[in-house]
């Protein structure tokens, strides 16, 4: 597929695809022979990551991290592991925050009755 394809199947805008393919943490997309990028599945699959990655809040450095033990499973060692682990911990800790966010954000809307004035 190409890379408009690509974006659309992932989420990820297409000068997005590009930024990321420019900074290595997605493969350049193989030549059709008419020069346009060409994305696998596999592609996709990391595209769709490093968005929900993002979405969360993890750094390109953290996600770089990431990619490796995720792209190549001979990299997925005991290092990676506790790598991965720290992420889920400090994944887990935004989770926390979000929901005391929104537990607040819930008490502020009740005590909101509409009867004062601005």
């Amino acid at each position: 597929m190409n890379i408009g394809e690509a974006a659309k199947h992932s989420g990820v805008s297409a000068k997005m695809i590009r930024y990321y393919e420019g900074i290595g943490l997605v493969q350049r997309g193989q030549r059709s022979e008419s020069g346009y990028r060409i994305y696998c599945e596999s592609d996709l699959r990391i595209l769709r990551f490093l968005r929900r990655a993002r979405n969360v809040g993890f750094s390109i450095e953290e996600i770089r991290e990431l990619l490796s033990p995720l792209a190549n499973p001979a990299q997925r060692t005991a290092e990676a592991r506790v790598l991965v682990q720290a992420c889920i911990g400090e994944l887990d800790r935004r989770i926390e925050q979000a929901v005391a966010m929104r537990d607040a954000l819930n008490h502020l809307a009740r005590t909101c009755d509409g009867k004062h004035k601005h």
